[in-house]
């Protein structure tokens, strides 16, 4: 960082010399340059502030990449490009998706869909609403508990509960005088009032 700062304060320096003295200045920093790298390390190794400035000083001005002897112009663009992504990665992350459900809100709806099991996502979504939380129906129908079993009685369960009635109703019909369908006696009290003899 305070490297980032020094070079600032030189630049802001710079603006007030003149055009000659720049030039001489810049020769000469050059040529020093030059014989350092020449007793430099193969690989050198640069501060993440060093990285940014060189990464920022190119972005402003593109053309110092020819200029570069440190590192290779590739290796700025490159470091461009993963601070580019990073910066992108960590903008974008807190936003990512839908807001998430409270932890709260996700018992109470498997609790509303346990305690009615005939309730569907739309009705709890709506009691939701009228309770004040503004959530999904398709929230609601992620969250709400599963039943195994049908929440009333099956047609397997009816017809063996029925089946009596059923067979007295269906194939126990005696026609009268009119010509009208009429239940034997014997099912009277199993239809009830359905039957002609009762009226």
């Amino acid at each position: 960082m305070l490297g980032i700062l020094h070079a600032l304060g030189i630049f802001v320096c710079d603006l007030l010399k003149s055009r000659r003295r720049l030039q001489t200045e810049n020769l000469f920093l050059r040529h020093q340059l030059n014989v350092a790298l020449r007793r430099a390390p193969p690989r050198l190794r640069l501060h993440g502030s060093d990285r940014a400035l060189l990464v920022w000083m190119t972005g402003i001005c593109p053309g110092l990449l020819d200029l570069a002897r440190v590192v290779k112009p590739e290796t700025i663009q490159r470091w461009h490009r993963a601070g580019f992504k990073a910066f992108w990665r960590w903008k974008s992350q807190k936003r990512a998706g839908r807001p998430r459900v409270d932890h709260d809100l996700r018992d109470l709806i498997r609790l509303m869909s346990r305690e009615n099991p005939l309730w569907g996502a739309p009705r709890i979504h709506g009691e939701l609403l009228m309770l004040g939380f503004d959530v999904a129906q398709s929230t609601v129908s992620k969250y709400m508990e599963r039943c195994h079993r049908p929440p009333s009685q099956s047609w397997t369960t009816f017809l063996r509960n029925d089946a009596d009635a059923i067979a007295a109703i269906d194939m126990c019909v005696v026609p009268t005088a009119r010509l009208s369908a009429c239940l034997p006696f014997w099912c009277w009290a199993t239809v009830g009032d359905n039957c002609c003899g009762s009226r």
